[in-house]
């Protein structure tokens, strides 16, 4: 059956004034704390029936309120406590037009008296099984007082209504606006469209209720409000709480009409399936001894065959609505797990920490000149361990996924509550069995990688390919010996690494000029031009061969000495050491020995983070261990 399903508590004056009675509980605080589903019958007398009071009429509305109040402490206690099970009353009267409404309880942020810690997440849950039916219509009730944007009614019905086919908005508290204020653009369906739109209510004030005021006034005091306020003059014919009567009614009329061919088919389908499911049942004789035995056999081998095709995923009939047990499955080997894995990300700054005082604590007393492989391997197994618990949880979630299938495959054992009871129980239990079974081979297998790392290994050899692809540093220099004739002294980008010094037509690096290899070649000065303010150094052979095309050496220039310097230093950095001079030959072999143990460890600390200990694209190392477990952990 369609229905109106009403989400917000300050609506609880509209379904009175809808029915032209006062039954509804009203006071602070949350009032409604069960769902109440409310059947209006269009009949010559006035009346109420309750389902759980079948047979008893109530004549008297207030009987009915202390009915409502009574029946919900009787299931949620007397403070605050609210329960989904439904209280179902149905009234007759002469007043209503036929309409089924639900009132459920308005969204809670702060728990109060007996309430959980996850009232709002109950409370919302509960809201959630009627709204979500395709066949129900929503009413988002917002105040017109609050901004319109941060409405909880509007957010839950785009959670399930995201293209608004299903949602009326019903905008109520108009008489207490800020002076100055209306809220035209929304009735008027400009602001946040709504494919039914949105209908303007006047609610009684606790005052008026307190004093008893009578609907029927309450009703010509609303009717009188849209007609002498001049935003809402001209609509005033579409407002109100009679044409929300109205709207209603129509709407329900043509939401049935055209949700009632699905309805009819979904009937037809399950129609048939009963029919197949009594063809089965019409096989079997009564004076059968053994027929006992055989629905048994029979029942439990279907089972076997649904739950081998919703994994295996065999079958003559495919699921073409939603992913079998077997599919979600796959997506956890092949999705969230590796998705987990790169999820253990790490903080580079703490990384180098570790790393420093790693090598620091091995070495002692010593200051060591090589970095010791039992570093390495500390920090390493350090980030092997972190693999146990998403391979845990990847575990953890394909047994839940199987007990779920488990109970789908069950649901065609409902006949036999026994029988299914016990299928579950012993297939469960044989899950977790090998669920324990599975953990302990996987807590195996972290331990064998844990016990010996493979430094001969082809990620580790690549570290020499990895040092010669350092780049020790980028920046521009102007080449000053090229001919007038092509085009004089020209600036390029240049890149230097350990092998070779490159440079290229600008600093994105696309279009690369020329490359040279670093091998016998060597630095010396050059004394600065009288008609260039740069400052110069070259580049040449040992072998006296050329360097650069014609020319027997590179010269560069900078714009400041200490430019010069510091890619002198750079230049050393990478083995292509000053031109013999003043300085003593154990001097500079002392200097080139400092600079490239200082460029070796720290060409080592960046290839350590680099290949160790980023869990994304650019790790080799763990990678490959992330790959080993991809591959087994299915």
């Amino acid at each position: 059956t369609s229905c109106k399903t009403i989400i917000q508590k300050y609506f609880e004056d509209k379904l009175c004034s809808v029915f032209s009675r006062d039954f509804l509980p009203r006071g602070s605080g949350i009032v409604t704390r069960r769902p109440l589903v409310l059947q209006l019958i269009s009949a010559n007398a006035e009346w109420a029936e309750f389902l759980h009071c079948k047979g008893k009429k109530f004549t008297d509305f207030d009987e009915v309120r202390q009915e409502i109040e009574a029946e919900t402490d009787r299931v949620t206690g007397a403070n605050k406590g609210i329960s989904p099970i439904p209280i179902n009353l149905r009234v007759y009267s002469p007043h209503v037009l036929n309409l089924t409404l639900i009132d459920l309880p308005g969204i809670t942020k702060v728990p109060v008296g007996d309430q959980p810690a996850d009232i709002e997440h109950q409370i919302r849950d509960m809201i959630m099984q009627f709204i979500c039916r395709e066949s129900c219509l929503i009413l988002a009730v917002t105040p017109a007082n609050t901004d319109l944007a941060n409405s909880d009614a509007l957010k839950l019905a785009k959670d399930v209504d995201p293209q608004g086919q299903r949602t009326i908005g019903v905008i109520t508290k108009l008489d207490l606006m800020d002076e100055g204020t209306d809220a035209r653009d929304v009735l008027e369906n400009k602001l946040l469209p709504l494919r039914r739109g949105y209908i303007g209510v006047v609610n009684r004030s606790q005052k008026d209720i307190d004093g008893k005021k009578d609907i029927r006034a309450a009703l010509a005091a609303e009717r009188k409000f849209f007609l002498s306020h001049p935003a809402y003059r001209h609509i005033a014919d579409s407002m109100g709480t009679p044409h929300l009567q109205k709207v209603l009614n129509q709407q329900l009329t043509n939401h049935i009409r055209d949700t009632l061919p699905a309805f009819r088919s979904k009937l037809q389908s399950q129609l048939l399936s009963l029919d197949r499911e009594a063809e089965e049942y019409r096989q079997y004789r009564p004076d059968d001894p053994s027929r006992k035995t055989k629905a048994l056999l029979q029942m439990v081998q279907q089972f076997s065959v649904d739950f081998e095709k919703r994994i295996e995923g065999s079958g003559d009939q495919v699921d073409t609505v939603e992913l079998s047990g077997g599919a979600k499955i796959n997506r956890i080997f092949h999705e969230r797990f590796p998705f987990e894995l790169v999820k253990m990300e790490c903080d580079e700054k703490e990384m180098r920490r570790e790393i420093s005082y790693a090598i620091k604590n091995i070495h002692g007393i010593r200051t060591g000149l090589f970095t010791p492989d039992m570093a390495f391997e500390a920090i390493v197994k350090k980030q092997v361990v972190k693999i146990k618990e998403p391979c845990i949880k990847c575990i953890d979630l394909v047994v839940q996924e199987l007990i779920n299938t488990v109970r789908q495959c069950s649901d065609k054992l409902d006949s036999f509550p026994c029988l299914r009871e016990e299928t579950e129980r012993i297939v469960t239990s044989h899950i977790r069995d090998r669920e324990s079974k599975a953990k302990e081979q996987v807590l195996l297998l972290i331990d064998v990688q844990l016990a010996y790392i493979n430094t001969n290994h082809e990620d580790f050899i690549g570290f020499a390919k990895y040092v010669q692809i350092f780049v020790i540093r980028k920046g521009w220099l102007t080449i000053n010996n090229i001919s007038i004739m092509k085009g004089g002294a020209k600036e390029y980008w240049f890149v230097l690494t350990a092998e070779s010094l490159s440079w290229f037509k600008d600093d994105e690096e696309k279009e690369k000029k020329y490359m040279l290899p670093l091998d016998n070649l060597k630095v010396r000065d050059v004394e600065k031009s009288f008609m260039s303010s740069k400052h110069m150094f070259a580049i040449f052979n040992t072998e006296q061969r050329n360097v650069f095309k014609d020319n027997r050496f590179l010269e560069l220039a900078c714009d400041t000495l200490e430019e010069v310097e510091s890619w002198r230093a750079s230049l050393l950095r990478a083995g292509v050491y000053p031109e013999r001079a003043a300085v003593s030959d154990q001097y500079l072999t002392s200097l080139s020995i400092t600079r490239s143990l200082m460029s070796s460890l720290n060409c080592f600390l960046s290839f350590f983070f680099f290949y160790v200990f980023n869990f994304r694209v650019r790790t080799r190392c763990l990678k490959g261990l992330n790959l080993t477990f991809l591959n087994l952990i299915p």
